[in-house]
């Protein structure tokens, strides 16, 4: 019987609503949602819904401060929360996550699992590389699967959005040089932007929307 309620109420929370939206732009831009582009470690992580089309209701991860978003190739998008090095160490929060409401949640290991453009539709970029003196370089803030207004980003004046061939939006700042790139991404990072990565211009010159 439990179940049947959880199921109408996701049937409610994210059918019932017009395909092309996406009601979930806010969350992404304010990171609650990450777009992962990427399955690295650490693997395990704690799956509370997967579906075959985005969300249109963001009340469903009110509860959850933040969210993973996982675009994988065999249709679904999945939303996780949490990121683990092992197995053992999720088992306490997906206990309290089926108390609070979410009695379908499970340990996922991310490595089963294949994302949508993961090949090579777009630049390789070495986030541990060290920047190189003499070549321009360019913070990548946010990667989002659906595009949002610049205006979302308020910390920054100016911010410049690209769209690669896997579809993914992807929103930077900043036009520095390799010397002054380490202490511009440490900048960057100290405004919220924890995950925020270094990317050379070039690489993403092609795809930028005007």
């Amino acid at each position: 019987m439990k179940c049947t309620r959880t199921l109408i109420l996701l049937l409610i929370l994210f059918i019932a609503r017009p395909l092309s939206a996406d009601r979930l732009a806010n969350l992404r831009s304010a990171r609650q949602i990450i777009t992962v582009e990427s399955v690295s470690a650490p693997y395990y992580t704690i799956q509370v819904v997967a579906l075959k089309e985005p969300p249109g209701n963001a009340a469903f991860f009110a509860k959850l401060s933040e969210v993973f978003e996982y675009d994988c190739s065999d249709g679904f998008v999945r939303y996780t929360v949490g990121r683990y090095q092992r197995f053992s160490d999720a088992i306490n929060d997906l206990n309290a996550l089926k108390v609070d409401g979410f009695t379908d949640a499970f340990i996922l290991n991310t490595r089963k699992i294949t994302l949508n453009g993961s090949s090579s539709e777009a630049p390789v970029v070495d986030k541990t590389a060290n920047p190189i003196a003499g070549v321009r370089y360019t913070v990548q803030i946010a990667a989002l699967r659906y595009p949002v207004y610049v205006s979302e980003f308020e910390q920054f004046d100016s911010v410049q959005e690209y769209y690669m061939r896997d579809k993914i939006y992807r929103y930077c700042v900043g036009d520095v040089d390799g010397s002054e790139a380490k202490a511009e991404l440490d900048r960057v990072k100290s405004l919220g932007y924890p995950n925020a990565f270094l990317v050379p211009i070039e690489k993403y010159a092609p795809f930028r929307i005007e």
